[in-house]
């Protein structure tokens, strides 16, 4: 871009980030060394669901950055939720006592500072940590998400995604781990294994690869997270009395421990969201702004299906009304299709101390609009809570990249006292919602009170606890039918093409007794005969299911309001 003069510049900078609507202030900008507090960097309030990118390496301030944000959101009547790794975060509900040299900051940038408190509500992943305990039924989690928790293959995916569709069918309620565990035991059971036999079966060393991972996840203390009371994602859109949008802050003080489960916990909170939430179209201001910290470990080692997933929710929940803006050391960590979806940018200072760090850094500079700055200078010269800022325009269009030095948090910048937070989530009402532990009645249960029915001579059709989910030993089943049946559970469970491919049937061969025209067992799928029955419940359960237990991108479950 032509050198511009410093007043040009200004100048463009304030006709680019002067906006009709609210706005969230997010500093002053910088041009040639000086700060001009009289071109306000902002981001249209409107504009916050076509999401964000808040990146830079690890002390340059983006965790301040997220605070200032955050409370503003508050301030203007709009929930919150985002996770707090480090304990800084609690700070949000204690107000900033402020000092000399804060205070000489907000002059410089023209903040008009007061320090103050903001509401916030403390969870904790299944009570690890203070807060009030987040907790999410297995069969809600969904196969997909299970999956990645468990670090199963695409293989051991699938058959978990059947043992979701049997207890589904059969109403074995998976509510936590000792259930599913009961459900894979039954499967390969003398009793069970001829449940799933018309779609492949389930193999005993890829059930043992699960109940091996759930013993690990028991022994990790991981499996307080599942169970009930399920948390309802709709208490994350709450207001409090005076109008101000309460923040939910998820404490994780042993994230290290399990990382993949914080970062699939954070997509199931979205998934939930997108299924539950009504369309909403294009609103002043967003109905919930979800920041995701620590977001390269969400893509770490993650399924193409799990990508698929996270690509189609980003692209879409911001219909709902949702807002999501990712937190991480380096755009790169963010797959580019999610990258190209994040319409608001706040870059703090990259290092440049390796080969890999200064691709990193030309590959950000890539990413920006052409700017009158030299963004590679700005990049790596930039000081603490100072960031390269481009947001969308109320028009949909980039706004000029803008050095600008971020203001400052009203809160604590650092953790609240631990007396503090511990009354506020001894006075939360929703501890009492989420806070006891409630063990009903669901698969373990049932699967054990039917091994103790005395069985039945000779057992009716369909009865048992296997029953609905296929018929053992049918005669002429070949491979194409189990394939082309197993595709289509998939399908209805995940509502995507299937991973499985596709397997060219034989010709059936006719059977002793059929009538002229009356197709054979081995007939494509819907059509007659013991495959085409099998199909025909198919169909029929992924209508009803469709209504009722639906499960979304992720095999999550949609809930019955």
């Amino acid at each position: 871009m032509a050198s511009i003069s410093t007043a040009e510049h200004v100048a463009q900078l304030q006709r680019g980030y002067t906006f009709e609507g609210t706005a969230v202030n997010l500093g002053a900008a910088l041009v040639d060394g000086e700060v001009h507090p009289e071109a306000a960097i902002r981001l249209p309030l409107a504009m916050m669901n076509r999401h964000g990118l808040i990146a830079g390496a690890t002390g340059t301030g983006k965790t301040i950055t997220l605070q200032v944000i955050a409370e503003q959101l508050s301030a203007h009547g709009v929930p919150v939720f985002l996770a707090d790794i480090k304990g800084d975060l609690t700070g949000l509900s204690t107000a900033s006592a402020g000092s000399g040299k804060l205070l000489a900051r907000t002059r410089s940038v023209g903040q008009a500072w007061a320090g103050r408190s903001f509401p916030v509500e403390y969870f904790s992943l299944g009570g690890d940590g203070r807060g009030v305990p987040l907790r999410a039924r297995i069969s809600d989690f969904g196969p997909l998400l299970l999956a990645r928790v468990l670090d199963l293959n695409e293989t051991q995916e699938s058959s978990l995604q059947l043992v979701f569709h049997y207890a589904d069918r059969n109403d074995l309620e998976l509510y936590n781990l000792a259930d599913l565990r009961a459900v894979i035991q039954f499967l390969v059971s003398a009793e069970g294994k001829a449940a799933l036999a018309d779609l492949g079966g389930l193999s005993k060393a890829t059930a043992g690869v699960i109940l091996r991972e759930l013993v690990a996840l028991e022994a990790e203390g991981m499996d307080r997270f599942f169970g009930e009371t399920a948390f309802d994602t709709v208490d994350l859109l709450r207001t409090a009395p005076d109008g101000r949008g309460i923040i939910s802050c998820l404490e994780l003080p042993t994230l290290q421990a399990k990382p993949a489960l914080f970062s699939t916990f954070m997509m199931w909170l979205l998934a939930d969201l997108f299924a539950e939430l009504p369309e909403v179209g294009d609103v002043d201001q967003p109905k919930l702004v979800f920041f995701l910290d620590e977001a390269h470990l969400l893509f770490r080692n993650a399924s193409k299906a799990f990508l698929e997933s996270i690509m189609t929710t980003v692209r879409l929940i911001r219909s709902k009304g949702v807002g999501v803006f990712f937190v991480t050391q380096t755009p790169k960590d963010v797959p580019d299709e999610v990258l190209g979806q994040l319409a608001n940018r706040v870059q703090h200072a990259l290092r440049a101390f390796t080969p890999d760090d200064a691709k990193a850094l030309k590959a950000t500079v890539s990413t920006f609009p052409v700017s009158a700055y030299d963004l590679e200078e700005v990049l790596t010269t930039a000081g603490i809570g100072e960031a390269a800022v481009t947001v969308m325009n109320e028009r949909g269009a980039p706004t000029p990249v803008a050095w600008t030095r971020m203001y400052s948090p009203e809160s604590t910048m650092g953790p609240s006292p631990a007396a503090s937070v511990d009354a506020l989530v001894e006075s939360s009402a929703l501890l009492p919602k989420y806070g006891p532990v409630v063990d009903s009645v669901s698969a373990e249960e049932k699967l054990a009170a039917a091994a103790a029915r005395p069985v039945p001579a000779t057992p009716a059709a369909g009865s048992g606890p296997a029953a609905g989910a296929g018929r053992a030993g049918t005669s002429g089943t070949d491979q194409a039918s189990v394939d082309a049946e197993a595709r289509r559970i998939e399908e209805q469970i995940l509502g995507r093409p299937a991973s499985r491919p596709a397997t060219r049937p034989a010709p059936p061969e006719p059977r002793a007794g059929d009538r002229p025209g009356k197709p054979t067992a081995t007939a494509p799928a819907g059509d007659g005969g013991a495959s085409g029955a099998f199909m025909d419940v198919a169909v029929q359960a992924a209508t009803a299911f469709g209504r009722e237990l639906a499960r979304g991108l992720f095999g999550t479950r949609r809930r019955r309001r």
